[in-house]
Order: structure tokens, then C-alpha cells, then sequence
């Protein structure tokens, strides 16, 4: 009997800075191997991934697999929680498997806000050719990543946090790292054939908005949310929230011309819009000048995500928990509740989560663990499973959320404030059950949705609203729950945890 691993991919990626005008003004980008957005990975499920990532820059460098579960390997995940950032002039080498995993995502850079300065790309995985998808495979993809941009350098809006300042409001939207118009004169960004029917994988790789995507005289048929096949409801528009990721089949049944995709941003008193050019191919007309209208308030969008519903007749690698087509008959073994606030320390604008406001050490959480030296770096459960009756009370320290592993648990996100937040949950898929407005109380359980809730790794959570989401903890280690890219807690199951092997770098 011959034994043999699957198949691996191998990337070298040089990080360099360059001076673009993504909005028209000149400012410092982040390119990945020379390309904004960076470069692609293209991959089919249990493949090996192995990037090996030279840093250019004079500053550290850090990227992450936003969604990819990396079983048991969040030393892999690009975090500075549980890795440590790669020097100026050294490498570092990720190598992670997307087991049991298919879907839209993407990869983004954590450090200094690099994330701001378009350090991004796209991730495809794919069915293995024996499992059956539950759709005609079309005649191509097209990623589309969608986000705001602000023409502000990534260094000065980290002044801007570091002094305690708010973000403020982005400048423009970028498609593909592009801003396009109306004038007729851009360049297609994506060609169809007439008759043909295409998958686009929308992710929002922004930095503060939600953004509504839509295609002039389309609809889009909805077919997955992040790792998950989809009931394949028909949709005019999607909101995409930040670091969400959903497919959809477009068809090219309209008259053979040129079209605008448009994304817009959403739950903002000034809307900034930007468009791609679609032409169907052998066609010379123009795309009208009259864009498709943006949905209006969040109520829509609350209803859009209650129409979502996973398809359970499909054919694929499942997220984990495996085959969790019941996971409503599952006991709830513990409830988390995060009451995210903002307040005024020291001087300076803090978040905090249950009145903690995290703050990552020097030695990574992971590598003090590593060393034996966690109780001089950090202390566990600082914040407890409720929040404390005066959330306006902050401290500033590193939290580690300690649990139990294979544990069934609920977490409960509840946003106090006037912005929708966006929840991800690093090294884990999770069934997002309900979303609503209020406060969370436990009989607001009979309005789970615990038959065929959406298995995805982010959640948004509008306004004065919360969302509620099950998992299973059966990924051993540490892994980071992020917010809004800017604000972080740690879950930790303990249970035959895996201790990471300590940094290693190489000069070039």
C-alpha cells in the first residue's frame, strides 16, 4: 500500500512598497510580488499551501488567511497574538493546509495597518473533481475584491490610533485596487460571453465600511458565503460587511454591451461609490450612465441575512465541526457574551470588549506560552463570560479567554454602539444562528435559526442589535476573534493544546 500527501503549492512573495494613485492623489502602496492586489491563490481543497514570504519593508510584516482554518496550526495563522511579525530583510515561511475546506477568501497584512496600504489578495478553493457542486461549472471567475480606501498613507493613520484619534471617514472605494467612472472610457475589468454564466467571489478587504455590490441589468444568484454552499436565492444586490466573502452566478442574458458593477458604501451619511467596467465580448455599446440604486438602511440588510440558508442537500468539504447537519440538537456547554464599548484612557480613544481593551505584548501570546513564561506576558480570563455592569470602566491589558476543547458553545456579540461591527472568528467555522435588534436576553433562543444556519467564520452586528453564533471548539490552540481589524480578544480551548515551535527567520 503506497501512502501519499496531497498535493502542495508553493509561492515566493516579495513585499515591497510603491508609489500608486489608487484615488488619483500619489501615496505609499503595499505590493505583494509586484501587484496590488496581490497575487492570487488558487487552490483545491487539502491542498498544501507553503508561501514564502521575504519582507522588503523597513517596518515588520504579518499576513493572515482571513477564514482558512489551519487545523491545529495557529502558528500559521499571521497574527501577532500567536506569531511573530517577520523583520525588515528577513523571511518567513507559512505553510498551512485548507483541510476539509472549499470557498471564497482572502489574505490581508495585520501589522502597522498595512492592511490600509492594499496588502491583500484573493483565495479560491475549490471541490475536488469527485465531489459533485451544486451548480454547472461556468464559464469563468472573476474575484472581486471590494473595499474603502483612504489617501492617507498606512503611517499616518496608525498615528492617527496610536495618538487616539479616530480612522475618520475613507476617501473613495476601490474594485480590484481600481476606482472606476461613468464616462464610458474605462477599460473592462471583466469580459462576458453572451449566454454564458460566470461566478463572481465578492470579499470586502476594507477597512471601516459595509459595501453593497450590484451589476447594472443583472441579477445574481447567491451559491456561497464563506466555505458554505448556499440555498440559491435570486438577488439584486448583496451587502458585503467587512471581511465577508459570497459568491454568486451571473448570466450574460442581457443586450451584448457594456455594463457597471458597482459598489457603494453602506450605513454612511455620504455615499462614495466606485464601478467596473462588464462588457460582453464583440460588443462596442456603452454602459448607460444611470447606476443601479443602493438598498437604504440596515433593516434591509438584517433581512437580507435571515434569507440566507445553508444548503444541505450539497456535496462538499464540510466546515467544522464535520457533517454538523444538526447542530441544534447540541447541548450548549457554555455562553459567552461580548459587549464591545469604547471610552476615553489616559487621553486617548480605547475599545474594549466586557471592559477589556486587548493589547498585544512584545513576546507573542503563543511563544510565552511556548517558553513557560505566560503569568510574567499575560493573564487568563480577565475577561469573564459576562460583561461587567459598568462597561465604562476600561483596562488595558492582554486577554486569553481560556476553554474547553470539543466544547459546544454560544457567543453572544451585542454592539452598543451607532456603527455595524463585524466579528471573525480565526481558526474556526461557526453556525451564525440569529441577528437582531436589542439587547440579548436567553429567551431570545426560540428565535434561533437551528436548522440551516450558514457555517462562515464572520458575522456583522448592526446597530444597537446582536448576533448569536454556535460552535464547536475542536481546533486546538490559541486563535484570535477579531473586530473590525482593529479590536481583539483570544480564545484559548486548553484541552490537548499544541504548543507552536518557536519563531525561525532567514536572511535571503
Amino acid at each position: 500500500m503506497v501512502h501519499s500527501e496531497d498535493p502542495y503549492l508553493f509561492f515566493t512573495w516579495n513585499i515591497t512598497y510603491a508609489t500608486l494613485s489608487p484615488l488619483g492623489v500619489p501615496q505609499q502602496v503595499i505590493l505583494i510580488d509586484g501587484q496590488f492586489p496581490g497575487p492570487k491563490i488558487n487552490c483545491t481543497s487539502n491542498n498544501n499551501i507553503v508561501v514564502n514570504v521575504f519582507n522588503n519593508l523597513d517596518e515588520p510584516f504579518l499576513l493572515t488567511w482571513n477564514g482558512i482554518q489551519q487545523r491545529k496550526n495557529s502558528w500559521q495563522e499571521g497574527t501577532l497574538g500567536t506569531t511573530c511579525p517577520i523583520p525588515p530583510g528577513k523571511n518567513f515561511t507559512y505553510h498551512f493546509q485548507v483541510k476539509d475546506q472549499i470557498g471564497s477568501f482572502f489574505y490581508y497584512a495585520t501589522t502597522a495597518l498595512h492592511h490600509a496600504a492594499g496588502a491583500y489578495g484573493a483565495i479560491r478553493i475549490h471541490s475536488r473533481d469527485l465531489i459533485p457542486v451544486p451548480f454547472d461549472r461556468p464559464e469563468d471567475e472573476y474575484d472581486v475584491l471590494v473595499g474603502d480606501w483612504y489617501t492617507k498613507g498606512h503611517s499616518t493613520l496608525k498615528k492617527f490610533l496610536d495618538s487616539g484619534r479616530t480612522l475618520g471617514r475613507p476617501d473613495g472605494v476601490l474594485i480590484n485596487g481600481k476606482r472606476g467612472s461613468t464616462k464610458g472610457d474605462d477599460e473592462p475589468m471583466f469580459t462576458m460571453i453572451p449566454g454564458k454564466t460566470y461566478r463572481y467571489r465578492f470579499c470586502n478587504v476594507g477597512m471601516k465600511n459595509s459595501i453593497n455590490v450590484r451589476i447594472q441589468g443583472h441579477t445574481m444568484k447567491l451559491v456561497e458565503i464563506e466555505g458554505s454552499h448556499t440555498v440559491q436565492n435570486v438577488y439584486d444586490s448583496l451587502d458585503v460587511h467587512l471581511g465577508q466573502c459570497y459568491s454568486v452566478l451571473v448570466t450574460a442574458d442581457q443586450e451584448p454591451k457594456a455594463y457597471y458593477l458597482v459598489a457603494s458604501t453602506r450605513f454612511t451619511k455620504t455615499v462614495l461609490t466606485s464601478t467596473a467596467t462588464i462588457r460582453y465580448s464583440g460588443s462596442t455599446g456603452p454602459a448607460s450612465t444611470e447606476l443601479p440604486e443602493a438598498p437604504v438602511g440596515w433593516a434591509w440588510s438584517l433581512n437580507q441575512f435571515r434569507s440566507f440558508r445553508w444548503n444541505l442537500t450539497a456535496s462538499a468539504a464540510r466546515p467544522n465541526p464535520q457533517g454538523s447537519y444538526h447542530y441544534g440538537q447540541i447541548n450548549i456547554t457554555r455562553t459567552i457574551k461580548l459587549v464591545n464599548s469604547a471610552g476615553n484612557v489616559d487621553g486617548k480613544l480605547r475599545y474594549a470588549v466586557n471592559g477589556i481593551s486587548h493589547e498585544n505584548p512584545e513576546t507573542p501570546l503563543k511563544l510565552a506560552e511556548y517558553f513557560g513564561v505566560a503569568n510574567k506576558v499575560f493573564k487568563y480570563d480577565l475577561l469573564k463570560d459576562e460583561p461587567p455592569t459598568d462597561t465604562e470602566q476600561i483596562t488595558i491589558s492582554p486577554n486569553v479567554i481560556n476553554a474547553t476543547f470539543r466544547n459546544f458553545i454560544e457567543i453572544i456579540f451585542e454592539n452598543q454602539e451607532k456603527s455595524v461591527q463585524s466579528w471573525h472568528l480565526a481558526g474556526y467555522a461557526f453556525f451564525a444562528v440569529a441577528i437582531e435588534p436589542g439587547r440579548w436576553t436567553p429567551d431570545k433562543r426560540k428565535n434561533y435559526n437551528l436548522i440551516d444556519a450558514i457555517s462562515r467564520n464572520t458575522i456583522q452586528v448592526y446597530p444597537k442589535s446582536w448576533a448569536a453564533i454556535m460552535t464547536t471548539l475542536d481546533n486546538a490552540g490559541m486563535w484570535l476573534p477579531k473586530i473590525n481589524a482593529f479590536r481583539e480578544a483570544v480564545f484559548r480551548p486548553t484541552t490537548l493544546h499544541q504548543c507552536p515551535l518557536p519563531c525561525t527567520f532567514s536572511s535571503r
